[in-house]
């Protein structure tokens, strides 16, 4: 049985992760880069997707390129080192979720997208 997170809406999960952030005084701008780093979406595609109504795995199975430096993503999400999963989507999954932890926690943009 697949995790209930992949079967998840995406527009669901993505006010969430806007809301962790602005929280701590980030902003959906903000947000929107981390993700659209990751998965290679412009901000068009990105909108697309949450308007779409479409689930975490097919937002990942569709994103246009996934950042050929998310390997330099590690640490901990969940108690879970990221660098350790072996579930491809769970992976990036926890990746995206790790980059809105460290923009949260305050860290500056060219550290959280490894530049």
């Amino acid at each position: 049985m697949k995790p209930k997170i992949f079967t998840m809406k995406f527009s669901k999960v993505y006010p969430l992760l806007v809301q962790k952030a602005e929280k701590k005084g980030r902003t959906k701008e903000e947000v929107d880069t981390v993700i659209r780093w990751l998965t290679g979406y412009d901000k068009a595609g990105l909108h697309e997707q949450i308007s779409r109504q479409v689930d975490v795995e097919t937002f990942f199975e569709e994103a246009p390129q996934i950042n050929p430096n998310a390997h330099k993503i590690t640490g901990v999400v969940c108690g879970i080192r990221v660098e350790e999963i072996e579930d491809p989507l769970m992976q990036k999954i926890r990746w995206m979720d790790k980059l809105v932890d460290e923009l949260a926690k305050g860290k500056p943009m060219e550290k959280v997208l490894r530049s």
